[in-house]
């Protein structure tokens, strides 16, 4: 079996991110393939591989997925022993809601604090609304670690779907230099610290191309 993970710049994807982590971390071969986003040529190329022109795809032979959380369910059912997804049903379902609940809300988390790993800032303005969502990240993970999470520094213990859903808000808060509670701060930190979000970091660092939108 072998997988091909289409994604956008490292720098900026942070729905590329999600699935690519999840990967690394469950130890699932796969080839990657970067296609940079917002540029010409960019749409037409994404098209070619998925109908709703938007990466990340992933490909497995005939199968095509796409969307972040479309593909780390298809990657629990095909690598069923990858620890994709909390052994405990209780846990499990949370995992699955939490990562839905990324999946389609904290709106203002993603207009005032867009992901770019290469960059730091040390007094950005902090939107309230932006300010709702982060107060509720850090509700919703510290419930997960206070329930299931004393197996390791992750918000299930081990390393799940879960995180991978959340790295990308990892960044923001790193790159944002937002403040946390501290038990907030030591889940990001285990994140970016993992050997995999710094093979990211490096790999977005070694990247030609600039979106002067996300560079401010």
């Amino acid at each position: 079996m072998s997988l091909t993970l289409v994604i956008g710049n490292k720098a900026y994807s942070s729905w590329s991110l999600r699935p690519w982590i999840a990967l690394k971390q469950a130890r699932i071969p796969f080839e990657e393939r970067v296609i940079p986003i917002y540029i010409e040529g960019s749409r037409e190329q994404i098209l070619s591989q998925s109908p709703a022109g938007k990466v990340p795809i992933l490909k497995d032979g005939d199968v095509t997925v796409w969307d972040s959380l479309a593909i780390i369910e298809y990657l629990a059912e095909t690598y069923p022993d990858a620890g994709i997804w909390p052994k405990d049903p209780v846990a499990r379902a949370m995992a699955r809601s939490i990562s839905a609940e990324m999946h389609s809300g904290f709106l203002a988390l993603r207009r005032h604090y867009t992901m770019n790993v290469r960059r730091s800032y040390t007094d950005f303005p902090i939107d309230p609304e932006a300010n709702e969502n982060i107060a509720r990240i850090e509700e919703i993970w510290a419930e997960a670690r206070g329930r299931f999470g004393q197996g390791g520094p992750f918000l299930f213990g081990e390393f799940s779907g879960a995180d991978a859903m959340y790295a990308p808000v990892a960044t923001r808060f790193e790159t944002y230099n937002v403040k946390l509670m501290p038990e907030a701060r030591a889940y990001v930190d285990a994140i970016l610290t993992l050997p995999a979000m710094q093979q990211w970091y490096d790999g977005a660092k070694a990247e030609t191309w600039v979106l002067p939108q996300y560079e401010f």
